[in-house]
């Protein structure tokens, strides 16, 4: 699964990656034909009662990890964040965990910690995989952090993506980034594959191929989309409004799990 999942970050178009919070969000993104899955951090850290930032107890995500992966047949990449430490081999300790229970991926990220810290953390769960194949995304946060600006973030971007890729990583994560001609600039400068978060805007799957982009994902964009739903069906409910009946019934999501 690691190397199918490696596999599609080399494809055209680019893979679009569903990004789910348990195992019914898991298991109707692939009926629905997704290619693979990528937990997001907030979403999952939402769904079990904490504040998205690194609040959410390894033990909690490594159950949440256990419950997805029960019920699919896709690829499963895991928002780690930070890794949840600033002790590279602590950090190496929960990826080989993670890859143990069959996860094909994990997105890190820098925050606004040192790039050489980030790559203290890749080069230490390199060591610790020991040629165990995982996709490891690596997340530079200049743009969503606004750690940079103009021409000095594109810069930044670069000076980090490729203190990355040498530390090992497989894949870079530039959330935040919105401008295709900048994108391609990185992935012109840079040989891992390019990960954007949610649709620029009028952007066509060709536009994104062109720019270089290899990955798109949705981070909670998905799961804030889906609790405003329900939010709007709390409130129907609650002022004695007949709910409509769901396209989705009991049955079809009951059978998912058989």
């Amino acid at each position: 699964m690691p190397t199918y999942f490696h596999q599609l970050h080399h494809q055209r178009p680019p893979l679009l990656l569903i990004n789910i919070w348990d195992p019914a969000s898991a298991v109707l993104a692939q009926q629905q034909g997704a290619q693979a899955l990528g937990t997001s951090s907030a979403a999952l850290a939402w769904s079990l009662g904490y504040v998205d930032g690194q609040q959410l107890p390894v033990a909690e995500l490594l159950a949440a990890v256990k419950r997805i992966l029960r019920v699919i047949q896709l690829p499963l990449t895991v928002d780690i964040e930070q890794g949840y430490s600033d002790e590279p081999t602590q950090v190496a300790e929960l990826v080989v965990q993670l890859a143990e229970l069959g996860v094909a991926g994990i997105n890190i990220e820098d925050g606004t910690a040192t790039p050489e810290l980030l790559c203290a953390k890749i080069r230490a769960c390199r060591r610790l995989l020991n040629e165990r194949a995982m996709f490891i995304n690596a997340r530079t946060d200049v743009y969503l952090a606004q750690l940079a600006t103009g021409s000095e973030a594109v810069t930044e971007c670069r000076r980090r993506l490729a203190l990355y890729q040498e530390a090992g990583a497989d894949g870079a994560f530039v959330p935040g980034l919105t401008d295709l001609a900048v994108a391609k600039q990185l992935s012109q400068h840079c040989s891992l594959p390019l990960n954007l978060m949610g649709w620029p805007e009028a952007a066509t799957v060709e536009d994104l191929t062109a720019a270089g982009v290899k990955r798109l994902s949705a981070g909670p964009a998905l799961f804030l989309q889906s609790y405003q739903a329900y939010q709007g069906a709390v409130l129907s409910f609650l002022q004695q409004s007949p709910l409509a009946d769901p396209a989705l019934n009991y049955s079809d999501l009951n059978n998912l799990f058989s």
